[in-house]
């Protein structure tokens, strides 16, 4: 009997042959990391965490002293966007962005022609998961649903616009501050001998 070697058509809803792919190969990179020596794991876990912890306070400060109330989104983005490998954070910068502004101009939206409550809350974090999914970043749709529930959900004591403004400002703040950290390590690593 001859084998069939043609590729299965991909139907909605299933992951491509490289979606497939690339899971497995996350799946292999996680495995090898826990494979690594303890301390190459502090070194790894250290490094990171200084990355952060300088983003978050380099993000959060000049809140302060701007007296915005919550300053903190600042440094929180700051934090979920640093990552080890400079390429990696660009995504992420861009998914956090990207999120927070879909799902507050949405939630805006549905705000304004419906009103608070939690049928609207609903439609909101649906149209906000929805809209980056078919903007093409579907990794952006979890920080668009959590901004439309902020808009939706969290007491403000401004408008919603306000809260809105202020999400988005705090949000790129702290997507800027965490690209220009990454970029400046990722310079320190490869050139540990210049200092720069």
């Amino acid at each position: 009997m001859e084998q069939d070697l043609r590729e299965p058509p991909v139907l909605p809803g299933e992951a491509t042959r490289d979606e497939v792919r690339i899971g497995w190969l996350r799946q292999q990179l996680a495995r090898l990391r826990k494979r690594l020596p303890l301390r190459r794991r502090l070194v790894g876990g250290a490094a990171h965490g200084l990355m952060s912890a300088s983003a978050a306070l380099i993000a959060y400060m000049p809140t302060q002293a701007l007296n915005l109330r919550e300053g903190f989104w600042s440094a929180i983005t700051a934090i979920a966007v640093v990552q080890t490998e400079f390429r990696a954070t660009r995504t992420m910068a861009r998914d956090q962005f990207l999120g927070a502004a879909t799902g507050g101009l949405i939630g805006l939206a549905v705000l304004s022609a419906v009103g608070q409550d939690l049928v609207a809350y609903a439609v909101a974090v649906i149209l906000s998961l929805t809209a980056c999914w078919l903007l093409n970043v579907a990794s952006a749709g979890r920080l668009a649903g959590v901004t439309a529930t902020i808009i939706l959900l969290v007491p403000h004591a401004g408008t919603a616009q306000q809260m809105f403004g202020s999400r988005l400002f705090e949000v790129g703040w702290g997507v800027t501050v965490a690209i220009a950290v990454g970029w400046v390590a990722t310079r320190m690593m490869r050139h540990p001998a210049d200092g720069v």
